[in-house]
């Protein structure tokens, strides 16, 4: 057998879903297999693969092995002449395996590669090729003189940067995301160091290699997506303390005793460096729009103020209006705008509208309770709702324009989309976005051929660069089914000057994928039946779980002569209020799609307000679809009701 391919996941079944399509493409004329390792994920990745990748070699952990154990697990058991270590938020292209393992053929001296990776966006990740992180490399990292030098032979030495990206290299390091080693290497350096959870334990193999006799290498002559971020936030304190303490752990392996203290010594700086940035940067990036909301609202206040008194009544407010009265306006509106989330990374002004209007009704309540000695001035309570409203929405508009900070303001606006692909595929992956109440849009159809010029085309995927600018979309998504990786990887580079969002639409699913920039997580966009996915919404159906199972039980002398198992009802009741189900849930007439949000096992499900029991399977599917879409309380409420006599099933 010519190779394996292990891939280890950890609930990311979308991005696992669509790595396994392009890989199974890609292996379609070499002798391979294809291992997973899921640790011990509840996002319904396992079910997932039984039903779509049956040939997939999966070992189905009970826990989380981390990195380094799942690979090992699956390598132990390989019998590919080359192993390759290959992240689930992939996409390769049809002829990357061919390619690279025609090199490694002609290269004996090989004992890894890496490949050139890009984002969601098509921009270049530096990771793909990377230098020993020794102390003086390291401390370039640590201290930021790589980011001001990233072409420098010395200070850019961590990802190479005086190397051509386009040009096959010798290297030093490889990234854990795509790592292609001989067998017959691994057998003779060993396996990933199992000390490392997490981070380090490519550096270490790679370092291994080099140190066994082999060479490692940098293919630029084909290239993956990787969504990267997936697993981790990498602006988080608790990266940083994981990833410089897989460092540490590295100077102590392979360093000499004065080299590893004087690393870990700099490490141990680098870790409490990055650690206060990161929270400094997070209490910045949260606290910036509150501080500029509040001076905002206290300039216009002081100015109306200033031009009330003086201008127009011409007296003077006492000082317990400057010192009390007006910071408890400002305190109140920004509090309630917050409250009704206003201060989300995707919000909607009417949220902030809300917010404003609650915070004035909230301080005109308050004004009639306290002392007439301090009711100062009802114009300034309504100036400063007034201000609010224009104010507060104004400088979210502003900022928005400005593209600064990493929020967005999600309105009804109408975007405009490409969809590129044949016509079937196309309308499948339109049908999905208009039922969809993320936002309406306009779209334009392009063809995945040159051939394609006619209506309802509007040129075809080669004149991408100009139909972006032309039609000024916003989001472009490429229907797999139509396109090949190569295509599309090869276009996204290529436009990565775009603003534009590029998503991909695998085929016969309801998921898009896409990565807004190399700095953001890779994101997933569940068109239709995102709602009951929200953290509100996940939050809402618990508390109406337990609220419901209090009253139940209360009730349950009463409730026993509804229903002819009432040892079961008490039961259900119980479980309900501990988490272990949840009293509404999908129906189980039939299986279900894997798309759909995973929930709990449920007493009723939405087809108990129907009398109709005999429905087609596509009804029902539907009827799931659209709980999961539209969720609310109530409609578990109503399900409930009419479910009485059944709680005991």
């Amino acid at each position: 057998m010519k190779l394996s391919v292990i891939i280890v996941n950890y609930n990311v079944q979308h991005f696992l879903e669509q790595c396994l399509q392009s890989v199974f493409k890609a292996l379609q004329n070499i002798d391979g297999e294809v291992w997973v390792v899921d640790n011990n994920s509840v996002d319904g990745s396992v079910a997932m693969i039984k039903d779509k990748f049956p040939s997939v070699k999966l070992v189905a952990s009970k826990d989380n092995l981390g990195f380094s154990k799942g690979n090992n697990l699956a390598v132990k058991k390989s019998k590919g002449e080359y192993t390759l270590l290959l992240n689930p938020d992939t996409l390769v292209e049809e002829d990357t395996f061919e390619k690279v393992l025609e090199f490694m053929d002609a290269n004996p001296n090989a004992g890894g590669l890496g490949v050139k990776m890009v984002d969601g966006k098509g921009n270049f990740l530096p990771e793909s090729k990377r230098s020993l992180p020794t102390p003086s490399v390291a401390f370039y990292k640590i201290f930021g003189l790589s980011s001001l030098f990233p072409k420098s032979k010395r200070f850019g030495k961590y990802h190479c940067g005086h190397l051509d990206k386009n040009e096959n290299h010798e290297i030093e390091i490889l990234s854990g995301a795509f790592m292609l080693m001989r067998k017959s290497a691994l057998d003779k350096v060993g396996l990933l160091d199992e000390d490392f959870f997490m981070y380090g334990e490519d550096i270490d193999l790679s370092y291994r290699l080099i140190k066994g006799g082999y060479k490692n290498y940098y293919f630029a002559n084909t290239r993956i997506i990787h969504y990267k971020g997936e697993s981790t936030k990498k602006s988080s304190v608790n990266y940083v303390f994981v990833f410089y303490n897989a460092m540490i752990i590295f100077a102590k392996k392979h360093f000499s005793s004065k080299n590893a203290s004087l690393f870990s010594f700099l490490i141990k700086i680098a870790i409490y460096f990055r650690a206060s940035i990161a929270i400094l940067n997070r209490v910045v990036k949260k606290s910036t729009l509150p501080i500029l909301d509040a001076l905002l609202l206290l300039g216009g206040i002081l100015g109306f103020k200033y031009i009330w008194e003086s201008k127009i009544k011409g007296f003077s407010y006492p000082n317990e209006l400057l010192y009390y009265f007006i910071p408890a306006i400002v305190g109140t509106i920004l509090l309630s705008v917050a409250f009704f989330g206003g201060y989300k990374k995707k919000l909607k002004l009417n949220r902030v509208l809300k917010g404003v209007g609650f915070g004035a009704i909230s301080i005109l309540i308050g004004y009639g309770f306290i002392d007439e000695n301090y009711r100062f001035s009802r114009a300034i309570i309504a100036f400063s709702a007034i201000w609010s409203s224009i104010s507060l929405t104004s400088s979210r508009m502003l900022l928005q324009f400005l593209k600064y900070g990493d929020f967005e303001i999600d309105s009804n606006s109408r975007k405009n989309v490409g969809i590129i692909g044949n016509s079937e595929e196309i309308e499948r992956v339109k049908e999905i976005l208009q039922k969809s109440n993320f936002l309406l849009q306009n779209f334009v159809f392009i063809g995945s051929e040159e051939t394609l010029r006619s209506n309802p085309f509007v040129g075809n995927i080669n004149q991408l660069d100009e139909i972006i600018q032309i039609h000024k979309l916003d989001e472009v998504i490429f229907c797999a089914k139509d396109l090949s990786s190569n295509k599309i990887i090869e276009t996204m580079e290529s436009l990565s000057n775009h603003d534009a969002e590029f998503k991909i639409a695998p085929p016969e699913s309801l998921f898009i994928l896409g990565s807004s920039s190399i700095d953001s997580p890779g994101e997933l966009y569940l068109i239709d039946i995102n709602s009951i996915n929200k953290p509100e919404n996940i939050r809402n159906k618990r508390v109406f779980d337990v609220v419901s199972s209090l009253i139940l039980l209360i009730t349950s002398p009463l409730l026993a002569f509804l229903v002819s198992q009432p040892s079961k009802m008490l039961g259900n009741i119980i479980n309900v209020f501990k988490g272990k189900f949840t009293w509404v849930g999908y129906s189980k007439s039939f299986g279900l799609k894997n798309e759909l949000p995973v929930l709990k096992s449920s007493i009723l499900s939405p087809l108990d307000r129907f009398n109709d029991k005999n429905l087609e399977d596509d009804t029902i599917e539907r009827i799931n679809m659209q709980y999961a879409k539209d969720y609310n309380p109530l409609n578990d409420l109503a399900i409930l009701i009419k479910g009485l006599k059944k709680i005991d099933q």
